[in-house]
């Protein structure tokens, strides 16, 4: 079948306002446990992720306990890397396909270093230290991202089921979210629109209007709506509307908007997107233009595109009529032959009989 199905399922210690909710998962997935251990500089020591208090230059050694209850050595490996947005407006503190914008004054994965692989002995624990290397420069607001802690081998299941033409993924680990603050200095919200272009998600066409977070903060309940319509036109041929996002600090997503199984047309339009977060709006009108190679490519690639058999079916119909026609005036030639060969067998034998 050649189809790939993912599925990620994942363990996160975030609780409050400004991050994310727990994700539900079945802790007899895993076959560890894990405890972020709570430093002295905590911001909130009800929160059970890391959100601290730094200074420039500061080095500090967190740490993470990690048990195992199983009669067997589990081998974890942890990953770190900085906060992003992805497409459904969600912020992910894991691996992603995402990526921050340029505007980020420091990746998390430069400041904080941890082993590339721990085991964690049978019936026993494992505390995971990570090394904070907090930059000698200054920084306002969030320095957001994420450890991942999975269990080593769950790339195996991949390969294994590759051969047989269905790929089933499934990954299970825990994510712990790492903030870093060095000052309570308040941080404006900035939003813009950077590009506009058809694409596709999940094999459908969409228009994405790509939004960006420019400031080191959280966008929360971020609230998107989009309309496009044909250049200098008013009737709008798509429209999405979207609540409750949230975008990581210096971030990017592209919002789609769908077709809804619609076939792109090339030509020039026109995006009108309204976003509304923490009290403030923007609004944005920007022209982009479909070019036919490109319609013509996504439209081939679209799943929900029914072929369209028009022009085949006119051109069957039309072979059908010449066809018949000439048919018609072959049968009616031959007819026509022995119609007069009949005609001079009868003066045939009419003259014969004048002559008896």
């Amino acid at each position: 079948m050649g189809k790939i199905c993912k599925i990620l399922s994942v363990a996160v210690f975030l609780l409050g306002f400004g991050v994310m909710n727990v994700l539900p998962v079945s802790a007899s997935k895993l076959n560890f446990s894990v405890e972020a251990v709570i430093p002295d500089n905590q911001r909130d020591t009800n929160k059970t992720y890391f959100d601290l208090n730094v200074s420039p230059g500061d080095q500090q050694t967190l740490v993470i306990h990690m048990r195992n209850n199983t009669d067997k050595d589990v081998v974890v490996v942890p990953i770190i890397k900085t906060a992003t947005t992805n497409l459904n407006g969600v912020v992910e503190y894991g691996d992603s396909n995402s990526t921050p914008d340029d505007t980020i004054p420091y990746l998390l994965e430069d400041l904080v270093k941890s082993e590339e692989e721990v085991a964690i002995p049978a019936n026993g624990f494992y505390d995971l230290e990570l090394e904070v290397m907090v930059p000698e420069g200054e920084f306002d607001g969030v320095l957001a991202g994420g450890i991942t802690l999975q269990e080593s081998g769950d790339s195996d299941k991949e390969s294994s089921t590759e051969s047989q033409g269905l790929n089933i993924e499934n990954k299970y680990a825990y994510v712990v979210a790492i903030l870093l603050h060095e000052n309570d200095n308040e941080v404006a919200s900035e939003l813009k629109l950077t590009n506009v272009e058809p694409n596709q998600v999940n094999a459908r066409n969409v228009i994405n209007a790509t939004i960006q977070n420019t400031m080191p903060k959280f966008m929360n309940q971020l609230s998107v709506m989009a309309e496009v319509t044909k250049k200098g036109k008013t009737e709008v041929l798509y429209s999405s509307e979207k609540e409750g996002m949230q975008m990581a600090p210096n971030t990017s997503f592209p919002y789609p908007i769908s077709l809804h199984g619609e076939r792109l047309e090339s030509g020039k339009y026109t995006l009108k997107l309204t976003a509304t977060s923490m009290g403030r709006t923007w609004e944005f009108t920007e022209d982009f233009e479909i070019s036919g190679d490109v319609a013509k490519e996504l439209n081939s690639q679209d799943v929900t595109i029914k072929a369209n058999y028009t022009w085949l079916y006119v051109a069957l119909s039309v072979f059908g009529v010449l066809i018949i026609i000439v048919v018609y005036f072959t049968i009616r030639k031959k007819t026509q032959e022995k119609d007069r060969e009949l005609d001079e067998l009868r003066k045939e034998n009419e003259k014969k009989n004048e002559n008896q």
